[in-house]
């Protein structure tokens, strides 16, 4: 964490009571979501397309667990311009002061900008010149060059601008006015493929889940246990008595949603139609146990989703579904017709046979199919329509609608749809 800010030089002004910033990832719906279910809409305000606002501390924020955001940063100021110009003036007045109030050694400095139309190459003349004054002052210091405007994780972490002695500046247009805050915390992209890559068993050709959008699926659920108004800084479920709440993962594959919700601090029940699949899950858990000998319990066991029984403790669901055959293109409109009737036919026998085995209230978040063409054009399971007369509700979030909380890659044709629901 960092221990230098620049937060005694300047002073917070804005409506909106907001202590932090959090920059959204690749798909920033799924990020706003995510916030909005763990904290509620009231704490949380989006800004621009790539970034949020929270009125919670950035020490406050769990943000192991966050798989759609990228950085969390404190706020130090809100400058009254968007200014080019006038945003390298107050930086080159107010940086060296404060680092004479700094242990002595080397300081590392990286600035990123989102949304404010500044090109990197002059934010790379705006290094300079503070490294230029900054030397000046007989300190060592050494800028981290912009190849984008913002610089990525990787640059953040190789060049501890999170450590003692480095700096991350980031720069936010919030309207005519610029948000400036320091960066806290980073997504450790090494240690997301360390437990990805380095699991026992894996498949490729049942689709490769990442970790990160296992971690939000698991949120979109978590965030409905928790009482309405949500209280910032607490993560625990709205469950009575003393024990963890118990997560079930009904298609879990080789475990990865299992995985996540066990590092959150909950105990886990997965199925799997396949017995292959279920002997997968468990040695990634065992595995993962060597790893984090105080995780929850867990259990995995053979089951046909569309008729298993299931324990009667299921305090939350998140899955990532039957996705249907794997596909490189788009097929033909009646061959496409026909995978989608598939698909939907198994997922709403699922639903009805879980439904009168779950609590009312329970949440349940579905990875589900989507089905992209060339133009980005999606088409939706039907039973998506029919959510109420499964005995569901969908939740529905302020900062993302439903039809954007869509995790693809570019050129893939069968998109995951994330469908957060509670049991009515």
């Amino acid at each position: 964490m960092v221990t230098e800010t620049l937060y005694r030089y300047t002073k917070v002004v804005s409506n909106f009571n907001a202590k932090s910033i959090c920059i959204l990832g690749r798909q920033p719906a799924l990020g706003l979501a995510e916030l909005e279910s763990l904290y509620g809409s009231d704490h949380l305000e989006p800004l621009g397309t790539q970034a949020a606002r929270l009125d919670v501390e950035a020490g406050d924020i769990n943000f192991t667990r966050l798989g759609g955001t990228i950085k969390v940063a404190k706020i130090l100021a809100n400058l009254s311009t968007s200014n080019w110009a006038e945003i390298e003036k107050y930086l080159l007045k107010n940086i060296p002061p404060h680092l004479a109030h700094m242990p002595e050694g080397k300081f590392t400095l990286g600035i990123s900008a989102y949304e404010l139309g500044v090109k990197s190459e002059t934010i790379n003349k705006t290094n300079l010149k503070i490294k230029s004054l900054i030397k000046k002052t007989g300190r060592p210091v050494r800028v981290v060059p912009n190849k984008e405007t913002a610089l990525n994780s990787a640059q953040v972490l190789h060049n501890s601008l999170i450590k003692r002695g480095g700096w991350e500046l980031l720069l936010i247009a919030n309207k005519k006015d610029t948000i400036l805050a320091q960066t806290m915390f980073i997504q450790d992209i090494e240690a997301y493929g360390a437990r990805d890559q380095a699991r026992p068993k894996r498949d490729a050709r049942i689709g490769m889940l990442p970790p990160k959008l296992a971690q939000i699926i698991v949120n979109l659920a978590a965030g409905q246990m928790k009482q309405p108004d949500k209280t910032p800084g607490t993560w625990e479920s709205d469950i009575k008595s003393s024990r963890p709440a118990h997560f079930l993962d009904p298609f879990c594959g080789t475990g990865v949603v299992l995985q996540e919700a066990l590092l959150m601090g909950y105990s886990v029940l997965g199925t799997d139609l396949e017995p292959r699949m279920v002997e997968y899950s468990k040695a990634n858990l065992d595995w993962l146990k060597t790893r984090y000998p105080h995780i929850m319990e867990y259990k995995v066991e053979a089951g046909d989703a569309t008729a298993h029984k299931w324990a009667k403790d299921i305090d939350a669901v998140a899955a990532e579904t039957y996705l249907g055959r794997p596909l490189s293109s788009l097929p033909e409109p009646d061959k496409l017709k026909e995978i989608v009737n598939d698909v939907n036919t198994i997922l709403e026998k699922f639903l009805k046979n879980l439904a009168p085995q779950l609590k009312p209230g329970v949440p349940v978040c579905l990875a589900v199919p989507a089905w992209r063409s060339n133009g980005g054009q999606l088409t939706h399971l039907p039973l998506i329509d029919r959510i109420s007369a499964l005995g569901y509700n969908l939740v529905k979030f302020k900062a993302a609608k439903p039809t954007e909380l869509i995790y693809f890659r570019e050129g893939q044709t069968v998109a995951r749809q994330l469908l957060v629901l509670v049991k009515r």
